[in-house]
């Protein structure tokens, strides 16, 4: 294992900020794995910490493949998970709208920059990566429809779902479509948290990264368990939203499997303790995405359901 500096920019008033990279193997480079962009992705900073320890000891046991690199990054914004922001600290912008980079512009412009002349010429790329919305997943990855990724490989991880979504104009600017433009196959992992630590849902993406690894001849390892990944369109899944704003109380959670007419949060009057709304499921299907905090607007989204079928 090598340990490395990628990036580094001078602090004003406190320590330089240093991204810094574990390397395994050598060779081409065959795959690199980012973790948390954000301040608040204390879950996805977990898992590649668990990964590197991983993958040191898979190094030790000479079975990582020859002729083969792999990077992990455990996170490019420490800055800002110092103090638990999810953006960068002084001006609140995000590390991951501002791919490729620019190295003479903004300091998180420099930051992507920076990190993407270390890692824009990897074959592949995994990034763990959160959604815009506070809530909780079923584990899963997705890729963008019109990219150089596909659904095969998307499979390779084993994981219940395997997601394909439009592109946005925003996408754009992150890391998972510039690294698309560069010829690399880049996917992103869901764990179910994003700002409190799940052990479960951790190990789940930890065995699939390690498949994944070995489905591609990277490195030698079997679990034995063999998951057909079911492919679902982002525009397929089935919102549930709020009409009324109030405290979100939920009566399920994510992974659960609903009948239509379940019962699926109550939406409290936060100074009278009144029900105002109680949301349902409208068809049979698996709870995927859940809102978790305490509090919602109305017409918010709060869960995303799969149909059964």
């Amino acid at each position: 294992m090598k340990k490395k500096i990628i990036y580094e920019i001078k602090g004003l008033y406190r320590d330089n900020l240093r991204v810094t990279g574990f390397e395994f193997g050598e060779g081409k480079e065959s795959l690199c794995i980012v973790g948390s962009m954000r301040g608040n992705e204390v879950q996805q900073l977990y898992c590649c910490s668990n990964l590197v320890k991983k993958f040191k000891q898979l190094e030790e046991e000479g079975r990582i493949k020859e002729g083969h690199k792999i990077l992990i990054i455990p996170s490019c914004n420490p800055y800002s998970m110092n103090i638990h922001k999810r953006f960068w600290p002084i001006d609140n912008t995000d590390v991951n709208r501002m791919f490729p980079g620019y190295n003479l512009g903004e300091t998180t412009q420099r930051i992507a920059d920076g990190v993407f002349k270390a890692i824009k010429d990897y074959e592949y790329g995994i990034q763990f990566t959160s959604f815009y919305m506070p809530g909780d997943f079923i584990p899963h990855v997705r890729f963008m429809d019109e990219g150089y990724s596909d659904v095969e490989t998307a499979k390779l991880f084993g994981l219940p779902y395997v997601v394909k979504r439009k592109i946005r104009p925003y996408d754009t600017a992150t890391l998972n479509y510039n690294w698309q433009v560069w010829d690399t196959k880049a996917y992103s992992v869901y764990s179910a948290t994003t700002d409190s630590i799940d052990p479960k849902s951790a190990g789940q993406i930890i065995l699939s990264i390690l498949r994944f690894c070995s489905n591609l001849g990277f490195v030698k390892y079997q679990d034995g368990k063999k998951l057909d990944s079911k492919v679902v369109l982002d525009t397929d899944m089935i919102s549930v939203q709020t009409a009324k704003s109030g405290i979100f109380e939920p009566l399920v959670k994510a992974g659960d499997t609903v009948e239509e007419g379940t019962p699926l949060a109550k939406i409290v009057n936060s100074y009278d303790g009144e029900i105002m709304e109680t949301l349902y499921a409208p068809v049979d299907s698996k709870v995927f995405f859940m809102h978790n905090e305490p509090l919602t607007y109305a017409n918010t989204a709060v869960f995303k359901l799969v149909e059964l079928n």
